[in-house]
């Protein structure tokens, strides 16, 4: 059985995912004894870097795969040896109109962008609303994104600090469609808008409950800026060098234990049940960090499932090595460019709305939309010298509507169906099937893979396959409840959530653990 450093540790982790290291560097830098229980065979979680495909020396980010909210001041605060590079193009989309091939180019200096607007919509009045809209978010983002490691603001702090009404209604009390729809006529600039909504996020542009305004507001507040950068090394290179700065400060990280019960009563310090390959065990904890769902937490300790709805995933995630890019049937753009930023797929606005409406009914995306982007374009240290220099590329694809129910009944077919979905609506828009440009493994199988919700459940342990562990928050304190000061606390005053589901979680980020060690420190 696993023989530990302390009988009692101050600070018990259960989870070695991005956000549970960085609680961990945290705490131990802090002098505390600390140990992090890990169910897998390596820290990362969803932040990882992987080779998936037999034999291929290309280390791919398999789940998460773009950093956009990690706060600065965490890699600073602990020291982090590890970058990201932005992508000097922000998007390109796609689209056939009066039966010629062109797209939207967004990047690439400001009048290539204006002129890429002008060509598509043929005025300038788009691109002036395109730049007032993202005006107003960038001022936006400027003031909320300092507040997420800080103490948890109460919505009219918030939206005093923000101190821009019509902002604050536009993302804070009415539908996003309805702004989206206000700002913008071209249904494909709509469209580019509203994506940012919807990753990981099944709703529609005027859903009441706001969802889809929280998908939005984490989307584009990231670094103040709302850039959404590539991990130089992969997203593996981050989670490497936050075990590496938790070891180095003290942490002990035990992969392969699965924690299966905490007992306590909020006082007393807690009772952790682990098992491993031969066997159960305890270690005792003053405090205890979840890095998990707060779903498994309430499993955890023995409650019953919260009255909430069960939380659900709703994207596919597609891994693809190719031999080269594919040639584009819109010649004007070099596919250097139109996949070293997002290319969006079937995401104009009235088939967002439509794909939404078939897969709230039960049925898979006729037209499934999707977006990729090209990491080794940015960083090519994720491949192989041999690689790189045949000019192999990586491709990472994101479907959205595709919610976990729709793949209950047959998991297998229904991803085959949508893959096959997905890469037509792709082929449409290029001059040769991607099929054609795909590596192959050291066993001769194309090197491309999928995953559904269902199969991020069983891998990773997110329920429903949901990336954020439940729907997003606002960034604020919505009552004086449990959540507490830093929005980690739980009915439990030993018990602290530093997971994706806390308060101002999602995504990668670091910020509900930074938060979670600061609450422990009773900063």
């Amino acid at each position: 059985m696993t023989s530990f450093g302390h009988d009692v540790y101050d600070d018990v982790i259960v989870g070695g995912g991005h956000n549970g290291l960085v609680a961990a560097a945290y705490l131990a830098r802090a002098g505390r004894s600390v140990l992090v229980l890990e169910r897998l065979g390596n820290t990362g979680g969803a932040a990882i870097s992987t080779r998936p495909f037999v034999g291929v020396d290309a280390r791919l980010s398999r789940y998460s795969y773009l950093v956009s909210l990690l706060p600065a001041k965490i890699v600073r605060d602990l020291g982090l040896e590890f970058a990201v590079r932005k992508r000097t193009v922000s998007s390109y989309t796609p689209v056939e109109r009066d039966g010629r091939a062109g797209g939207l180019l967004v990047g690439g200096g400001e009048s290539r962008t204006r002129e890429s607007f002008a060509r598509l919509t043929g005025s300038e009045r788009e691109y002036e609303s395109w730049r007032a809209f993202y005006g107003r978010t960038g001022r936006l983002a400027g003031k909320v994104f300092p507040t997420l490691t800080e103490p948890l603001p109460t919505r009219a702090e918030l939206r005093a600090r923000i101190d821009d009404e019509a902002a604050w209604r536009m993302l804070f009390e009415e539908p996003l469609g309805r702004a989206v729809e206000e700002h913008f006529a071209d249904d494909l600039v709509r469209g580019v808008v509203l994506t940012d909504a919807l990753i990981g996020t099944f709703a529609d542009a005027h859903d009441a409950s706001l969802v889809q305004n929280r998908c939005f507001l984490y989307h584009v507040i990231g670094g103040g800026t709302g850039d959404w950068d590539v991990p130089v090394g992969g997203m593996g290179a981050l989670t490497d060098a936050l075990a590496a700065a938790a070891r180095a400060a003290g942490a002990e990280i035990a992969t392969g234990h699965e924690v299966l019960r905490i007992e306590t009563d909020g006082r007393a310090p807690a009772e952790v049940t682990f098992r491993t390959a031969t066997g159960e065990g305890r270690v005792v904890g003053r405090t205890v960090l979840v890095n998990a769902s707060p779903r498994a937490l309430g499993e955890l300790l023995g409650e019953a499932a919260a009255p909430e709805p069960a939380p659900e995933g709703a994207q596919l995630k597609v891994n693809m090595l190719l031999r080269r890019l594919p040639r584009l049937r819109d010649t004007s753009v070099d596919p250097r460019e139109a996949f070293g930023g997002t290319f969006h797929i079937a995401e104009g606005y009235a088939e967002l709305a439509r794909a939404h409406a078939e897969a709230a009914a039960g049925e898979l995306p006729s037209v499934p939309p999707s977006e990729i982007y090209c990491h080794s374009l940015t960083d090519p240290s994720i491949l192989g010298p041999e690689l790189v220099a045949q000019g192999y590329q990586t491709l990472t694809l994101f479907g959205l509507h595709t919610p976990a129910r729709l793949f209950e009944k047959d998991n297998h077919g229904a991803r085959e169906v949508l893959l096959t979905g997905t890469l037509a609506q792709l082929d449409a828009h290029l001059a040769e099937p991607i099929t054609d440009c795909l590596a192959f493994d050291a066993d001769g199988r194309p090197c491309i893979e999928a995953k559904t919700p269902l199969d991020l459940e069983r891998e990773l342990r997110l329920p429903g396959g949901h990336i954020f562990h439940r729907d997003l928050s606002w960034p604020y304190a919505e009552d004086q409840g449990a959540a507490g000061r830093w929005g980690v606390g739980t009915p439990y005053a030993n018990v602290l959530l530093c997971g994706a589901g806390a308060v101002r979680g999602g995504g990668v980020s670091g910020v509900p653990g930074h938060n979670a060690a600061m609450a422990v420190l009773g900063h």
